[in-house]
């Protein structure tokens, strides 16, 4: 079929000759059916998605070198498009925001990148990545054969890989970048709007391509991507999953790590077993390119979050927490999944699979090429039962839902389901800094400043009035009352309707808090009613509607409503009801200290302070809390514990660490399974706690002394109960079989010839400045349960805490070999026999 000139046609093939010295440099990035390929070589690429605002450009470094010491070869982020252009022609690059700079550390660190232009990125960020100013383009509508918003795109992507190309970049230049993604998840939209969806994923695919970057362009989720661009999976399994021509590579640009937490609901765990499992049934059919979704979650700092009701953090269960530190075993046993599969590359990019049943859930999928190297993927597809195959003629061991990785299809050097590397265990613990003095201020709801205000007859859309300059915007009415109301003589109180479009609203009538009603994110809608006590005259009525970040999916969310729409009806008066909706509303954006700009440290205000031992114990609502700290030894993340507060917002010297709230989840905690398929809603944890109580408080952005930190709240709380407190490793523990598969007790040289096998070893580490400080757990045989709940079994050695102590205690690091003579004899032969241990860490 031609296949060479096919290939020349339908790759993207660039070659940069750059001289230093007499050398001659080849940069070229294409693909075929079995892979990318990079300068010439088919290769199993490895990717984990860090999106660069969701840390500080001090943390980006380390969060790289992780992400490559745990076998990623490819760091992938989205680009948004928000933050970049916050005004039309207006562009922002810095701090946070330096994507340039952000890419050249992906560079020195020596691994690739995968840019996701989008613009649209989802990523639960506000608006979906989009400007608001976007929606306010005349004739606009967002993302469909609409010459506006075509226009508008065009210009971006244009900026963006324009910017790119001056910083050399591209893999095509000799930089990091060896892929492009254009627009983000639209098949199902696309199909949706028919003929005006396909045009404009048509335009927008040959858009990108027209822009010559010298790497080939993905678009995820979209199955009529045309040629040249490769269509790619999303989802927590793809191997199920086909390019929609032969000759495209088969690319998961998702592979979701864990989930998004929201306000009010439980966190989403995925069990690493199972995301190993995905990975490898992904690879064994054929799969050339995985990436996390997230690698490193971060956090959703200032109003980024979207949703709406998106928590600040964005921890997403990530190999990297959201404050950078490993969380483990997920990031340590992806490792080695990862070494196993780069054991097989010769075999997976040189072959195509053979399929054999070894059972009715069972199956081997073995890559045999020509050059002779083999490589065999042993599967049980099982949920409930452990199985025992026949494979080239010999005996495997299976454990439910898991794959066997031999990389000479011979030796077992991996399984998805045995998690050989330890659990760590993390706390929030004290520092040493004193947060001091607190002092408060009152948002004074009844008070209207003229000079930032407009009236209005009816009811505005609240973003219409705002356009998300701010959080909030006040509905203020007022209504009179004759004195002759039957509920001003012993009558029943009259009820106060309000119906909103989203996301929450505090009612305040003649200048007192009534109550607050919230929407969710499945249901940003809500009602607010209730009684009210009203007097005869004037009364004012104040709406303050809060909006918790914009939606970022869904058809056309640009024209989704925010705000207070109605009906505003007051019922139960003597004449019956009486519609608010349209008489004349004053509306004023935003806060007062917003507009005093009262988190910043450079302002001086007139602001009367006050005691907050004076203001708080009314638990007054609508309050500003400023207090300083001092930075706390050490380098551990820090974090605000704001489990005594309600809702606001948080500032630390001027920078917002985000939305806060302490919404109590609701969910099913009842425990979790790695076995059978995953949906966020099997593994639940924290009912009946705050979603989130710990707020980041990145270490950069920290002086040596007299650091303020502000708050705004809504509904009260107690600021002198808020601290300080560092993340750090408390317990670790790890549980290894004696025959632990081990990459060391496979090498192709020694194939066919007898040699001690390696026995495993459990290691154990506590966190840099940590030491070992005890052992908590420590039993060799057949110890029950899991990290934190281990008991000894019917079958236990007794030296095994005297061997473990001898090892360790004292050091930050330690390693035990699992074996009979180790701990002194052998406590049960013919039993399968394991060590559990649970150590405890302390400071040094």
């Amino acid at each position: 079929m031609g296949t060479m000139v096919l290939a020349k046609l339908r790759s993207f093939t660039f070659w940069v000759f750059l001289f230093l010295g007499f050398q001659e440099i080849h940069c070229s990035v294409t693909y075929d059916r079995k892979a990318i390929v990079i300068n010439g070589q088919r290769r199993i690429l490895i990717s984990g998605s860090i999106h660069y605002p969701r840390s500080t450009p001090e943390m980006w470094e380390d969060l790289i070198m992780k992400a490559k010491e745990g076998g990623v070869d490819v760091i992938d982020t989205y680009v948004f498009w928000n933050v970049h252009e916050p005004s039309p022609g207006n562009y922002n690059f810095e701090g946070r925001y330096d994507l340039v700079r952000f890419l050249k550390i992906v560079q020195k660190a020596g691994l690739y990148a995968q840019l996701r232009i989008g613009p649209y990125v989802c990523a639960e960020w506000n608006f979906g990545g989009f400007p608001v100013w976007l929606k306010y383009v005349p004739g606009i509508s967002f993302r469909t054969d609409n010459e506006p918003f075509k226009r508008a795109m065009q210009g971006f992507t244009e900026k963006i890989v324009g910017l790119m190309k001056s910083n050399n970049l591209y893999e095509s230049q000799g930089g990091p970048i060896i892929l492009s993604q254009i627009e983000n998840e639209y098949g199902k939209q696309s199909k949706l709007l028919g003929q005006a969806g396909y045009n404009y994923m048509s335009w927008a695919a040959n858009m990108a391509v027209g822009l010559q970057t010298g790497a080939p362009w993905v678009m995820c989720k979209e199955d009529d991507a045309p040629d040249p661009v490769i269509n790619t999976c999303n989802g927590f399994y793809c191997d199920q999953f086909s390019p929609n021509r032969p000759y495209k590579p088969t690319m998961w640009t998702e592979a979701w790590s864990g989930w998004f937490s929201e306000f009010g609901g439980p966190i989403y765990q995925r069990p690493v077993q199972d995301l190993a499992f995905a990975v490898a049934r992904f690879i064994q059919k054929g799969g050339s390119y995985v990436n996390y979704y997230m690698y490193h979650g971060g956090t959703n700092f200032g109003r980024t979050a979207g949703g709406p009701f998106i928590t600040t953090s964005y921890d997403y269960d990530a190999p990297l927490d959201e404050y950078g530190l490993i969380r483990q075993p997920k990031y340590g046993h992806l490792k080695e999944l990862h070494r196993a599969i780069k054991q097989c590359e010769q075999a997976l990019v040189s072959a195509d699979p053979t399929v054999t049943s070894l059972g009715p859930l069972q199956q081997a999928h073995v890559y045999y090429p020509e050059t002779g190297v083999c490589a065999a993927f042993l599967t049980n597809y099982d949920p409930n039962s452990a199985v025992k195959v026949l494979f080239n003629n010999l005996h495997y061991n299976l454990a439910p839902w898991s794959i066997s990785i031999l990389p000479d299809c011979r030796n077992v050097v991996f399984n998805t389901a045995k998690v050989g590397v330890q659990t760590t265990h993390m706390e929030m613990l004290p520092s040493n800094a004193q947060i001091f003095p607190w002092e408060s201020y009152n948002e004074d709801a009844s008070a209207l400043d003229d000079s930032s205000t407009m009236t209005a007859l009816g009811l505005l859309e609240q973003i219409n009035v705002t356009r998300d300059t701010s959080d909030y915007l006040w509905y203020k009415t007022s209504v009179d009352i004759s004195p002759s109301e039957s509920f001003l003589h012993g009558g029943e109180l009259p009820t106060l309707l309000v119906q909103s479009t989203g996301h929450a609203v505090h009612v305040f009538v003649n200048g007192q808090l009534i109550g607050s009603a919230f929407g969710t994110r499945e249901n940003r809608r809500f009602t607010f009613t209730e009684k009210v006590n009203l007097h005869a005259g004037t009364n004012k009525i104040a709406l303050l509607s809060i909006a918790v970040g914009l939606p970022n999916v869904g058809g056309h969310f640009e024209t989704w409503n925010t705000g207070i729409l109605g009906p505003v009806v007051l019922h139960g008066l003597d004449q019956g009801k009486w519609d608010l909706s349209w008489q004349k509303w004053t509306y004023e954006v935003g806060l007062k200290g917003e507009s005093m700009n009262l988190a910043s440290p450079n302002v001086i205000s007139s602001v009367a302070w006050m005691d907050s031992a004076i203001a708080v114990p009314n638990q007054q609502p609508l309050m500003w809390h400023k207090a300083y700290f001092n930075a706390p030894d050490g380098d551990e993340p820090l974090a605000l514990d704001l489990r005594s507060m309600g809702k606001g917002q948080a500032w630390i010297n001027g920078q917002s660490i985000g939305r806060y709230w302490t919404a109590y989840a609701h969910g099913n905690c009842n425990g979790c399974s790695y076995t059978g398929a995953f949906r966020p809603p099997k593994c639940q944890t924290g009912c009946g706690e705050p979603t989130q109580r710990w707020y980041h408080v990145p270490r950069s952005w920290l002086k040596p002394t007299r650091n303020l930190v502000v708050l705004f709240e809504e509904l009260g709380g107690d600021p002198t109960k808020i601290s300080l407190v560092k993340r750090s490793v408390s317990t670790v523990c790890a549980q290894v079989f004696e025959y632990h598969p081990t990459l060391k007790n496979w090498q192709i040289e020694s194939y066919g010839r007898t040699q001690e096998l390696h026995k495993p070893k459990v290691h154990l580490r506590c966190a840099p400045n940590q030491y070992i400080s005890s052992i908590k757990f420590a039993s060799f045989g057949t110890p029950l349960g899991t990290c934190g709940t281990f008991q000894q079994g019917p079958c236990h050695a007794p030296a095994s805490y005297a061997v473990l102590e001898k090892k360790c205690i004292g050091k930050q690091r330690c390693a035990v070999t699992i074996s009979n003579s180790i701990f002194g004899q052998d406590p049960c032969p013919n039993v399968l026999k394991q060590l559990s241990v649970e150590a405890v860490c302390a400071p040094v």
